[in-house]
């Protein structure tokens, strides 16, 4: 017969074989059943993608934007069935800080929303339904697209969304080409569907020419105008403006007037017509050079004598325009170049008018200034 103690030991060490069998069978367990409910918790995944400051385009080449858009494709297509079922929304985000105003950030925050929107309705075949789109005045010139997804999807629900796609496919079909129709035409009544992609990672205010166009603050193309100073002093003067181009418009203003007093004695008459052509400079497109042409006739007796005949002349101008709100503006103006006029001098003799002489003169300087009130028509 072995040793007492011999046995003891040996019966020991299978005891402790045995609890340590145990304590791994459970731990196993408990990580099973914890595996299940880790897997349904749905981290948020953000995609942010940068805007070029004043601009609402979407370049994707810019600032990483193409890498961006990659990764949210690449989640997109994973899930596509679940978002075109409403049961993982995209949450989009709209932010800019440029505007002169709230309401011109909000503006053009919405737009470049769209411009991300655009991409994955084209690309991934998602509709207007899939997205909840918020934009803000403030925090930047980004749009983010916030997506919920769960981190492990279980056999069964791949399953169900196989099995829920080969079922919709051509009603999702349907949908996604009269999704993709209606907001196009949206988008174009908008005026703010073109995508522009530029080839090259180049600068955006480099290539973003249309961007330019439109993005102005006076982009507008037609305008009715009223020089305040001519009005003070009872002339009154209208004119139109149409702005062929955001850098380029044509300008056609004419004033008339006609007083006398005194018996007849004093008088005041005059017309003019002025077209000017004007090239906007800057990023806003408020001042401005032009050149103009003045051509009319005038009758003044403010003495003895008075003085009629023709007008003509032009010049180079200059000035500004401040804006008041989205339709009215405020423009400063001033024209330096050279005035022809030919007039005859005359008396007026108990009621019978008496030619006095010829005068013919030219001037050099100043030949027009306008504070002039501007209303944008359309």
């Amino acid at each position: 017969m072995p040793p007492v103690p011999f046995l003891l030991t040996r019966n020991s060490k299978n005891m402790d074989k045995m609890n340590i069998i145990k304590k791994t069978l459970a731990a196993l367990s408990l990580l099973f059943v914890l595996l299940p409910l880790a897997a349904q918790e749905k981290p948020d995944t953000v995609y942010t993608f940068r805007f070029v400051t004043d601009k609402d385009m979407f370049y994707v080449p810019f600032s990483g934007n193409d890498k961006e858009l990659a990764r949210l494709e690449e989640c997109v297509e994973r899930y596509r069935q679940d978002i075109l079922a409403g049961k993982i929304p995209l949450h989009v985000d709209g932010y800019c800080t440029a505007g002169e105003s709230e309401a011109d950030n909000l503006a053009m925050a919405k737009v470049r929303s769209n411009r991300v929107k655009s991409e994955l309705i084209i690309r991934q075949g998602l509709t207007e339904a899939c997205f909840v789109t918020k934009n803000h005045s403030g925090s930047g010139d980004y749009v983010t697209v916030r997506i919920s997804v769960p981190k492990v999807a279980t056999a069964v629900q791949k399953d169900e969304r196989q099995q829920a796609g080969q079922e919709s496919a051509d009603t999702q079909q349907e949908q996604r080409e009269t999704e993709e129709s209606r907001f196009v035409a949206e988008q174009i009544r908008a005026d703010s569907m073109v995508v522009v992609h530029p080839e090259a990672d180049v600068p955006a205010e480099t290539t973003g020419t249309a961007a330019e166009e439109t993005s102005g603050t006076d982009s507008y193309t037609l305008s009715l105008r009223a020089n305040l100073l001519r009005w003070a002093t009872l002339t009154p003067d209208l004119g139109l403006e149409w702005r062929v181009h955001p850098s380029w418009g044509i300008l056609v203003n004419g004033s008339w007037t006609s007083w006398s007093w005194n018996d007849k004695d004093r008088r005041y008459a005059l017309w003019e017509v002025m077209p000017e052509v004007r090239w906007y400079m800057g990023k806003e497109k408020r001042g401005y050079l032009g050149a103009m042409f003045k051509a009319g006739q005038f009758n003044y007796k403010f003495s003895a004598t008075g003085k009629q005949g023709d007008l003509m002349g032009g010049g180079i101008t200059g000035g500004y325009q401040l804006r008041l709100s989205d339709a009215l503006s405020l423009d400063f103006n001033v024209a330096v170049g050279c005035l022809h006029a030919d007039y005859e001098k005359y008396e007026v003799i108990d009621g019978v008018r008496v030619r006095a002489g010829k005068e013919t003169k030219n001037w050099w300087g100043p030949v027009n200034a306008g504070v002039t009130l501007v209303w944008k028509l359309f």
